[in-house]
């Protein structure tokens, strides 16, 4: 067989691969709205569907799907300090759709002229709604260790999961914020009228 042949044939077989490869990559290319179509005909193309629910999604937007905009439930805080300290949340109350992220800050004063540890203590009511308060970030996690005088305010993250009854409207947080003993020094002599003049001088921030 001549090189002229040879040439020849391989051009051809080269020619004959373009054409597969080409109408592979179209076929491939089409199959995209084809399977749209397909779909959205059958009513199975979920993602078709959350983008026409979702007008956010399209323009690069995070839409949070668990929110539940029907509903508004009501979180009371409530802070109960068991020793000579401040301590109250800087809101009483807030409304938020289940599956809404919020914020609440407490605040805290230690009044007393020592340092203290201390740790802060949940509680729900109604109970019901203590499985569907979900805290992503609180600072009832962990002890914390105040300097006479000292103030701080953190924050409580949470989320109110959209299973929660449909009965309940309101949930009432409560925090009971108590001395962790052994962890700091003996108050010193004449501690407590200092502590008292120390609570009679800071006004709470409304």
């Amino acid at each position: 067989m001549s090189h002229a042949r040879i040439r020849s044939d391989n051009r051809r077989m080269v020619g004959k691969l373009l054409v597969i490869a080409l109408a592979m990559f179209g076929f491939g290319y089409a199959l995209v709205p084809m399977y749209r179509a397909i779909c959205d005909a059958l009513g199975i193309n979920v993602l078709s569907v959350a983008e026409r629910q979702q007008p956010g999604m399209a323009a690069g937007k995070p839409v949070n799907t668990q929110v539940d905009t029907s509903r508004l439930i009501t979180v009371e805080f409530d802070a109960n300090a068991r020793g000579p300290w401040e301590f109250k949340p800087a809101v009483r109350s807030l409304q938020v759709h289940p599956g809404e992220m919020a914020t609440v800050m407490y605040e805290f004063r230690n009044v007393q002229s020592r340092a203290m540890a201390a740790q802060a203590i949940p509680s729900y009511a109604p109970k019901q709604a203590t499985a569907h308060f979900n805290k992503l970030e609180c600072f009832c996690f962990t002890e914390h260790t105040l300097a006479p005088g000292e103030s701080k305010a953190w924050p409580v993250v949470f989320v109110i999961d959209p299973k929660l009854p449909k009965d309940v409207t309101t949930i009432t947080l409560s925090y009971t914020f108590f001395e962790v003993g052994g962890k700091v020094p003996q108050a010193p002599a004449g501690g407590a009228v200092k502590a008292t003049s120390a609570a009679m001088a800071w006004e709470p921030r409304t």
